[in-house]
């Protein structure tokens, strides 16, 4: 078998033809820019994330930036971030002027709260979550940790939407969630794409006005402000895909059911939490586990014709010594020398994920 990490093209080709009479609908319209297909979408994410404001924005790092820049943070103020995430997540809150305060990641990836107190000074502001993989971070533990030192808490859910932790949607637990919707993402547009969301309506009003020339509801302008829109066209289309995006969440999950069933008696893997209940209900953006001999296994899978990924190239944030850190890391080091992920996506068979498997199994055998 021949099995892509992620088949790009099969997300317009598998529904061609809606999407073409999308196309044609929209621009016969000539509704390209803040028109009623967005208002429609950025209503529907409202309703299925339940908040009260969210914002189509063009990609998911602008979607930091202007909500870091709503909450005032800038020259000066720290914010503290795991090092096991992308390096947008970092740059949103360098290109804002504050610093960046890296801590660690846990056994299962996610940010370290047991890693987060001690690296709070006078000069922090806020702690950044990073919601990976479609797994909500425990966010329990970071808000009792924000309110006992007064901090914001401002979420990326980049690779959060539809995940869930105590029935409360990524993203709406802190001041402000954002969201990518770049292709591979959980609900992907074609070509980048973001959102925002807040349940404050004075942070709302901010964000409003941060993402059109800082333009108000008449046309005035009262603010600087930036250009990132969503526009029109993606916003059609991603409206059209949330309609049958619980259909996507429930297929996500039996492939993680597949890999937990078929690879859970090896025990030279670690493997991502089950989806079954608890707190947390994930949706599997991608299916990331820790192996012993990863790189041979990595070598291995592709010469059987199947395609992994080390996350974010194999980097974590702190690794990047050109852009000034020397933070020691030791857990998430160790985490990134085993880490690999196994395809993940809606156009994946049964079958080939059964093969996957089988691949694992003959390779530690």
């Amino acid at each position: 078998m021949k099995i892509p990490f992620f088949p790009y093209s099969e997300l317009y080709l598998n529904n061609k033809d809606e999407y073409l009479k999308i196309f044609d609908d929209v621009c016969s319209r000539g509704a390209y820019i803040l028109q009623k297909d967005l208002e429609d979408f950025e209503v529907a994410c409202q309703k299925f994330l339940n908040v009260k404001h969210a914002f189509g924005l063009a990609n998911g790092t602008d979607a930091l930036i202007i909500g870091l820049k709503a909450m005032g943070i800038g020259e000066g103020d720290e914010v503290i971030v795991p090092s096991h995430t992308y390096i947008a997540s970092a740059a949103s809150i360098h290109l804002v002027g504050a610093k960046v305060v890296l801590c660690e990641c846990g056994n299962d990836g996610m940010m370290d709260v047991d890693d987060i107190e001690h690296r709070i000074t006078e000069s922090t502001k806020a702690i950044m979550p990073v919601h990976i993989n479609g797994r909500v971070c425990n966010m329990d533990r970071i808000n009792m940790i924000a309110n006992k030192h007064n901090l914001l808490v401002v979420e990326d859910a980049a690779q959060g939407f539809g995940a869930k932790y105590k029935g409360i949607s990524a993203g709406a637990f802190g001041s402000f969630g954002t969201i990518s919707f770049y292709p591979a993402k959980l609900l992907g547009c074609f070509g980048d794409g973001g959102l925002i969301m807040t349940n404050d309506s004075e942070v709302a009003e901010k964000i409003s006005l941060l993402r059109d020339h800082g333009r108000n509801a008449n046309g005035d302008v009262v603010a600087w402000g930036l250009n990132s829109r969503l526009d029109n066209l993606q916003a059609a289309i991603l409206h059209h895909k949330l309609k049958t995006y619980d259909m996507d969440i429930k297929r996500r999950r039996e492939i993680a059911l597949m890999y937990e069933e078929g690879l859970a008696a090896l025990n030279q893997l670690s493997l991502p939490v089950s989806p079954g209940n608890g707190d947390n209900f994930d949706v599997y953006q991608n299916y990331e586990l820790r192996a012993k001999s990863r790189d041979e296994l990595k070598k291995f899978l592709l010469d059987k014709g199947i395609s992994t990924i080390i996350q974010w190239a194999g980097t974590p944030v702190h690794q990047f010594k050109e852009l000034g850190f020397d933070d020691v890391l030791v857990k998430t080091d160790a985490f990134f020398n085993e880490c690999l992920m196994l395809p993940m996506n809606m156009g994946i068979t049964d079958d080939q994920v059964r093969y996957i498997i089988d691949q694992i199994h003959e390779f530690y055998r």
